[in-house]
C-alpha cells in the first residue's frame, strides 16, 4: 500500500478545496499552456505522442514556473495513465521499490500504465536514480522527471539515455501576463468572484518582476487580492508584497556558470554595457564578489594580457578594494574594473604562448637544463661544467647575447607572438629588434669562428 506523505495516487487531477491560486488555475489542456508552442504546438513530435497516447519517459528541464508540473499533469489527463507524484525529498530506495511494485501490479491487473512524476529529480542520489532503471526499461512506469538543473550534470547517464529531454524556456512577460489575466477572469478557479480590481500597469509590472515564473506572479496576485481593499490595486501595493525582485540564480548550479560566461564573453567583445549588466545580475543575486574579482583577474591575463599591462593591476586593486570595503560599496570597485577591462585593447597572446609552452613541456622530451644555464655553487659542479659558457647580458652593450636558453631540441622555438594592439605593439617591435640583434651576433660569431 502507498505510504502517506511519500507518494499518492489521486483518483483525479483536480486541486483540493482551498488550494493556492497557482494550483487552482493550473491549465488542464495543452492549448492553455502558454509560452511553449515550439515544443508543444500542433505538429510537434511531443504533441503527436500525447494525442496518440504514446508518451515515453521524459525529463522536463526548465526554470521555475515555466510549466513542468503542469505539463506532466496534462499528459496524465490526455492519456490512460495513472498519475503518481513522487517526493524526491522524502523517499528512499524502500519507497521507490514499493511504488514500482504497485505500478507493475496495476499494469498487469488493469493494463494501465503509470506516469511517475518526480519533481526536482536532481535531488535523488545515484543509487535512487539507478533504482528506476529496470522499471523504465520494462515499461512498468513512464517516468517524467522535472528539474531546474542541467540534466547532463544532475541525472545519471544511464537514466538520461532512456529518457527524452524536453527543454521548456523561460516565460516571457507577455506569457505571464496572459496567466495573470486568466486568473483574474476565471470565476470558478481564479479570483474573478472577488471583484478584485488591479491597474493594468500594475499587472504588467508584476509580469516583468516575475522573471518568467508564473507561480511567483500568481502567488503575489493572490496575496494582493487577500488584502483589505480600498480602491484599485496599483504598483505600490505590489511593491510592498514583493519587496525585492527575486533574481533567478543558483550559485552552485548552471545559472551561476551561464552568467559568469556571459560576463566573460561580453568583456572579450569589448561590450561595456552588457558586461556591466551581467555583473549586476550576479552581484544583486548574491554572488560572492571575490569570486567575480578572481574571474576578472583571470580575464586581465587571459584576454587583455600585455596589450594593457595595467589591466592586471586594476583588477587586483579592485579585488583588494572589495575585500577591504565589503558590501554594498565594494560593488563599485568591481564595476570600475569591468568597465576598464571592456575598454582595454584585447590580446590572448599570453594565453596562447603559455598553452604552447605547456604542450611542449608535457609532450616533448623533458631535456635537462643546458649546463651553461645552471648555477655552480660547489667545486664539483664547476668541474662538471655547470655555468660554463654563460654570458651575463649586463656585460654587453645591448644587454643581449647570442646564448641559447632553450633545450637543444627546442632551439629557435617561438611561443609568444604579440599582437599589434595596445602596448603589445611596442613589445612586438622590441622583441623583433632583439631577435634581429641576436641573429647578427650569432652571424658575427660564426664568421669569427670561420676565420680563426
Amino acid at each position: 500500500m502507498s505510504q502517506p506523505g511519500l507518494f499518492s495516487e489521486p483518483s483525479n487531477l483536480d486541486p483540493p478545496p482551498g488550494a493556492p491560486l497557482a494550483e487552482r488555475i493550473r491549465p488542464r489542456e495543452l492549448e492553455d499552456l502558454v509560452g511553449q508552442d515550439d515544443v508543444l504546438g500542433p505538429g510537434t513530435p511531443l504533441r503527436a505522442a500525447i494525442d496518440g497516447d504514446r508518451v515515453s519517459s521524459l525529463i522536463l528541464w526548465g526554470p521555475p514556473g515555466s510549466g513542468k508540473t503542469t505539463l506532466a499533469r496534462i499528459i496524465a489527463r490526455k492519456t490512460r495513465a495513472e498519475f503518481v507524484p513522487f517526493s524526491a525529498v522524502l523517499a528512499g530506495i524502500k519507497e521507490i521499490k514499493a511504488v514500482m511494485a504497485e505500478a507493475e501490479f496495476r499494469l498487469k491487473r488493469e493494463r494501465r500504465p503509470t506516469i511517475l512524476f518526480i519533481d526536482e529529480i536532481h535531488r535523488f542520489n545515484k543509487a535512487q536514480q539507478d533504482a528506476f532503471l529496470p522499471h523504465v526499461e520494462s515499461g512498468n512506469v513512464i517516468l517524467i522527471g522535472a528539474t531546474t538543473e542541467n540534466p547532463s550534470f544532475e541525472v545519471n547517464a544511464a537514466l538520461l539515455s532512456r529518457c527524452r529531454v524536453l527543454t521548456l524556456r523561460q516565460l516571457r512577460p507577455e506569457d505571464v501576463l496572459t496567466v495573470l489575466n486568466r486568473a483574474l477572469t476565471d470565476p470558478e478557479h481564479g479570483i474573478g468572484e472577488l471583484s478584485f480590481e488591479i491597474e493594468p500597469q500594475a499587472l504588467e509590472w508584476l509580469a516583468r518582476q516575475s522573471n518568467g515564473d508564473a507561480r511567483f506572479a500568481l502567488n503575489v496576485l493572490e496575496a494582493a487580492s487577500a488584502l483589505p481593499r480600498k480602491g484599485v490595486t496599483g504598483v505600490s501595493i505590489l511593491e510592498q508584497i514583493v519587496q525585492r525582485k527575486a533574481l533567478l540564480y543558483d550559485k552552485a548550479g548552471e545559472q551561476h556558470f551561464n552568467l559568469i560566461s556571459a560576463l566573460h564573453k561580453s568583456l572579450r567583445n569589448s561590450d561595456a554595457d552588457a558586461a556591466l549588466y551581467w555583473l549586476s545580475r550576479m552581484l544583486e543575486a548574491g554572488e560572492d564578489g571575490l569570486y567575480v574579482a578572481r574571474r576578472l583577474v583571470r580575464f586581465a591575463s587571459e584576454d587583455v594580457g600585455l596589450a594593457d599591462p595595467q589591466a592586471l593591476a586594476v583588477t587586483l586593486a579592485a579585488k583588494d578594494a572589495f575585500h577591504f570595503i565589503g558590501l554594498p560599496e565594494g560593488k563599485l570597485a568591481l564595476a570600475e574594473a569591468v568597465l576598464y577591462l571592456a575598454a582595454a585593447p584585447k590580446s590572448n597572446a599570453v594565453y596562447r604562448a603559455y598553452a604552447a609552452a605547456t604542450y611542449d613541456a608535457f609532450e616533448d622530451v623533458a631535456e635537462p637544463v643546458p649546463l651553461h644555464l645552471r648555477n655552480a655553487p660547489t667545486g664539483l659542479m664547476k668541474d662538471l661544467g655547470y655555468g660554463r659558457g654563460y654570458e651575463y647580458a649586463h656585460d654587453f652593450e645591448d644587454k643581449v647575447t647570442a646564448m641559447e636558453c632553450l633545450p637543444e631540441r627546442l632551439s629557435g622555438k617561438t611561443y609568444y607572438r604579440p599582437g599589434d594592439d595596445g602596448f603589445e605593439k611596442t613589445i612586438s617591435e622590441r622583441l623583433a629588434a632583439v631577435k634581429l640583434l641576436r641573429a647578427r651576433i650569432r652571424a658575427r660569431g660564426e664568421t669569427d669562428d670561420g676565420s680563426s
